[in-house]
């Protein structure tokens, strides 16, 4: 009996997109990275919006109160201060490096409001979908410290920090997720390479806030700031930094394949289940007694 050889398949480039300005909450301008009409792609994701500004006029308005349910909410800050409150009793401040991983399930209302910060204020807010057996969970709150997060350093050329997932056996401190998710952000110096193993079958993406690089094995083009890479399918990604080096947000996830019913900051498989839950909204009986 031959022997059988399993060749590893580098991940190709599917699209490369820039981020679209557009402004929510009560008049926050940001950049989106992708939204509902990248769902098709991105399942198990829905959204990546990009908070960046040195102008405090541009985020000081903030997001007030207002409802979630059927998805999470992962807020990432890499600098900057961001108050929060939620219908649950959790309460407290989004520092610098921290993340906000939110679980909105059967419904929650939160607000979240960044302060004036010196410099330039940076993060990014990215939207799980959760799956029909899941989405009327009760909520849950997790508050990760810049601290409790990993930095590993990958063959001395870069290095990442594990939010969600592991390398090398170093699993970062958010764990027990409803949907299977790898949530890395990664630096790599200038003209060095990275490599990562992605699970075969799992939608992946990049979205580079820092210099350049090439995401594709030809190293035809180099992608910028501001830019989304969407990959095809395979056992792993390679990227090569440029001469500026680059850094960029490296996620990836276990598609849920079922339908989108999706209503502003709702998400549900029916829109009769959209209907539901802004009736109960209206009604006052959108959050759920425990």
């Amino acid at each position: 009996m031959g022997v059988q050889l399993f060749v590893r398949s580098v991940r190709g480039v599917r699209r490369v997109s820039k981020s679209s300005p557009t402004i929510e909450g009560a008049g926050v301008r940001l950049k989106r990275a992708f939204g509902p009409a990248e769902v098709h792609l991105l399942d198990p994701f829905l959204l990546l919006d990009d908070f960046h500004s040195g102008d405090p006029d541009d985020y000081v308005a903030g997001f007030p109160w207002h409802p979630h349910r059927g998805m999470e909410t992962v807020t990432y800050l890499i600098r900057g201060v961001v108050e929060h409150e939620d219908s649950t009793g959790n309460k407290g401040v989004i520092n610098s490096g921290d993340v906000q991983w939110m679980t909105a399930g059967s419904g929650i209302l939160h607000h979240e409001m960044p302060k004036e910060y010196k410099g330039l204020m940076q993060g990014f807010q990215l939207w799980v979908n959760l799956p029909a057996s899941r989405k009327m969970m009760s909520p849950r709150y997790r508050d990760v410290k810049m601290e409790q997060i990993p930095v590993v350093s990958v063959n001395g050329d870069a290095k990442a920090k594990i939010i969600a997932g592991q390398i090398d056996g170093v699993k970062g401190p958010v764990k027990d997720l409803v949907v299977e998710v790898e949530y890395l952000d990664v630096s790599i110096l200038p003209n060095k390479e990275f490599k990562h193993s992605v699970t075969r079958g799992n939608n992946a993406f990049a979205y580079v806030f820092e210099g350049g690089g090439s995401f594709d094995q030809q190293r035809a083009n180099t992608v910028k700031a501001e830019h989304l890479v969407i990959f095809t399918d395979g056992d792993e990604v390679k990227v090569k930094a440029d001469e500026s080096g680059v850094r960029f947000l490296l996620v990836s996830g276990k598609p849920i394949a079922e339908p989108v019913a999706w209503g502003g900051p709702i998400v549900m498989n029916t829109r009769e289940e959209l209907d539901i839950a802004f009736a109960e909204l209206q009604k006052g009986e959108f959050i759920r007694s425990r």
